[in-house]
């Protein structure tokens, strides 16, 4: 008879929010909020800090106001064929400025106005 030992894998959950450095966190809240979408899930200094989250779905970015910084991101958020085709006609109706660029495949580019830039993949 032959004896099988089974490991246990332990898998533990990462779980990120990318940063963005902005010049002005309210001007950067009102592009994620009226432009993309998104909802502020908090404000630091009860929304008078330099410090918030914006989320939408399960993404979630932290805007961060800081002099000494002007580093740019990107941000890869995947959607379902129909959640992009949803999202583009959001981008129309809401005059985004956006378009189709390539990074390896075909995506929908969308810059905030400090520079941060966020990539949407066509599904394949």
């Amino acid at each position: 008879m032959t004896e099988t030992v089974a490991t246990k894998q332990i898998v533990h959950r990462w779980y990120a929010r990318p940063v963005f450095f902005v010049a002005d966190v309210n001007r950067a809240l009102r592009f994620y909020i009226d432009m993309l979408g998104f909802e502020k899930a908090w404000h630091s200094g009860d929304g008078t800090g330099t410090v918030c989250q914006v989320n939408r779905s399960e993404c979630e970015i932290i805007l961060c106001e800081e002099a000494a910084r002007s580093d740019k991101a990107r941000l890869f958020v995947e959607l379902t064929a129909e959640g992009l085709a949803a999202f583009r006609r959001e981008l129309v109706e809401r005059s985004v400025p956006n378009n189709k660029s390539w990074w390896g495949y075909d995506v929908v580019q969308i810059h905030d106005p400090d520079g941060n830039e966020l990539l949407f993949p066509f599904p394949e």
